[in-house]
């Protein structure tokens, strides 16, 4: 039996999809066989709106539909702060807490010599340009604890050494409700690294 072409390349184009693995690409394929032609046309217009009208904002890389993202227009948001990100997703996680109203910047993705992903494909210049010229006092790097997130938050972190400003990195340890014997050591060194104290100079 042949194949059926259009239906092999839409279950490829799910397939791009992270995380959707060749299983799962197959089955939203079929699914889409099964749905009226009226919710086909509806998921073709929701796709094609998302390509022109989300757009990272100028300023900080958040996708936004408008000129600047709301969080740049947030006239209440801390200002003494920016949080440094990789993704757009990272953002996200961040606004989920309570009270959270700091300023961020996207930078893209992280450095990554396997994936070929150099400073140049990164928004670094642009991260100096707003310590220089927006008067924080404090920049957070907030990469994920991966080596390329590592290498990244560490690159960042000599690049802003020549600034008047405080540079942090998140504290990473033993998650809450964790069990010691089912850290890795790299956990448990971070774990120790960023112990707080509880009594004592």
């Amino acid at each position: 039996m042949k194949p059926l072409l259009s239906l092999e390349a839409l279950i490829e184009a799910f397939h791009k999809l992270p995380g959707v693995g060749l299983k799962s690409a197959e089955r939203m394929a079929y699914s889409m066989l099964e749905l009226p032609s009226s919710d086909i046309d509806e998921f073709i217009n929701s796709l094609q709106k998302v390509k022109s009208l989300i757009h990272p904002c100028p300023v900080c890389g958040i996708y936004t539909e408008h000129q600047l993202c709301e969080i740049c227009l947030d006239e209440k948001r801390e200002t003494a702060t920016l949080v440094v990100v990789s993704y757009v997703k990272d953002v996200y996680a961040f606004e989920k807490i309570e009270n959270s109203h700091y300023k961020y910047h996207v930078l893209g993705g992280v450095l990554s010599a396997v994936k070929g992903i150099g400073i140049e494909d990164l928004s670094i210049d642009p991260l100096l340009r707003r310590v220089e010229n927006e008067g924080y006092q404090e920049v957070i790097l907030a990469t994920n604890p991966t080596i390329e997130g590592e290498t990244t938050a560490l690159f960042l972190s000599k690049l802003l050494e020549s600034y008047p400003i405080r540079v942090s990195r998140l504290a990473y340890g033993l998650p809450m409700g964790g069990h010691l014997d089912y850290a890795d050591s790299l956990t448990l060194s971070k774990a120790l690294a960023n112990r707080t104290k509880l009594k004592g100079e």
